[in-house]
């Protein structure tokens, strides 16, 4: 017959989660206590909440995993209060527990999980609807499994903190500090998965390119902070205009760019180029006080917009044709204002 010394070396070697562990220990628990019923619980002492995460229920008494109970009325935290850990008459010395009478425990022992920090996870119990005895061996064996499973629960929560932590840096690589949109990098990655989708649908690529004119002048004028600002205003209202599908990043400076799919080759991409030009276009143009009481209005971009065919389009020439196209827009421009002004 293989020794508990066996089963639990056995147990912790090959248990890859925290159930995986618990569970044969929850057998041995009924097994050397006599008990009928083994569990492990959480506690969310914020909340006011224990929770039963897994048992294991031999006789007529049973503790339903998923149960939840206000942590007040525990026979748990009675025992972490007073410094008892055993009772073979809950009745008589915790009565005035509505959980414990409504389960019918008459036997119950318990022992705190707590982290390496001294943080209490939750509660490794043994019960029963019976008055049963308990000897010290039984107590220091559950002391001894709510260590183990203390430091499973205690790596596992750093594992899911580390991956959680990996995730957010992996995404915050992907956007731009500043307005939180898409940064350089996510863009060209999207711009490159729309060519190659395009080539595949027979579908147009589209690439604009949005230039903030008189950047420079209001950052020197009223301070980078104005400047922040504006790019953080315009990047809202130009992610409210683009379409669904479309991606919108700040490129880098006071650019930012659009990329996304147009009609089917066999179809006129040119009406759908200068709607979502016009379209950028308004949306960038915005008014906001600054903190001293003066106030920018702010009158537009330069916004250069191309539908390319997927085929013999590369990247790198799709996003200078997108600029070309945006520098004669803001060339135009500024004769338009250099006419209006003589």
């Amino acid at each position: 017959m293989i020794s508990i010394v066996q089963r639990l070396a056995q147990t912790a070697i090959s248990s890859r989660n925290l159930p995986a562990l618990t569970r044969p220990l929850l057998e041995i628990m009924v097994e050397v206590t006599t008990l009928d019923s083994a569990y492990l619980t959480l506690v969310d002492e914020e909340r006011g909440l224990q929770s039963v995460l897994y048992s294991l229920n031999t006789g007529e008494m049973t503790i339903p995993e998923g149960l939840d109970v206000p942590w007040s009325d525990t026979l748990c935290k009675r025992a972490l209060d007073e410094g008892r850990s055993y009772t073979g008459n809950v009745s008589e010395c915790w009565g005035d527990s509505d959980a414990a009478r409504a389960l019918g425990i008459q036997t119950y022992v318990s022992t705190p999980v707590r982290f390496s920090s001294g943080k209490l996870y939750g509660t490794l119990c043994a019960a029963s609807d019976r008055s049963v005895a308990l000897n010290d061996e039984a107590e220091g064996l559950l002391r001894l499994f709510a260590k183990l499973i203390a430091g499973f629960a205690e790596r596992e929560q750093l594992l899911h903190a580390l991956q959680q932590a990996n995730r957010e840096l992996v995404s915050l690589a992907m956007l731009d500090a500043l307005t939180g949109l898409p940064n350089r990098r996510s863009l060209t990655e999207e711009l490159q998965r729309i060519i190659t989708h395009c080539r595949r649908s027979r579908e147009w690529v589209l690439v604009g390119f949005v230039d903030l004119d008189r950047f420079k002048e209001i950052n020197d004028r009223h301070g980078h902070e104005a400047g922040d600002a504006l790019l953080r205003k315009v990047g809202t209202q130009l992610s409210a205009a683009v379409r669904g599908s479309d991606m919108l990043a700040r490129f880098g400076g006071d650019e930012f760019v659009m990329v996304g799919m147009g009609p089917g080759l066999d179809e006129d991409g040119g009406q759908l180029v200068r709607d979502l030009q016009q379209r950028l276009f308004q949306a960038s143009i915005t008014s906001f006080d600054l903190p001293d009481g003066s106030r920018i209005d702010y009158e537009g971009a330069s916004v250069g917009l191309v539908c390319l065919a997927p085929d013999g389009t590369e990247l790198d020439d799709a996003l200078q044709k997108a600029d070309a196209a945006m520098y004669r827009v803001k060339a135009l421009r500024r004769q338009q204002a250099t006419e209006t002004q003589h």
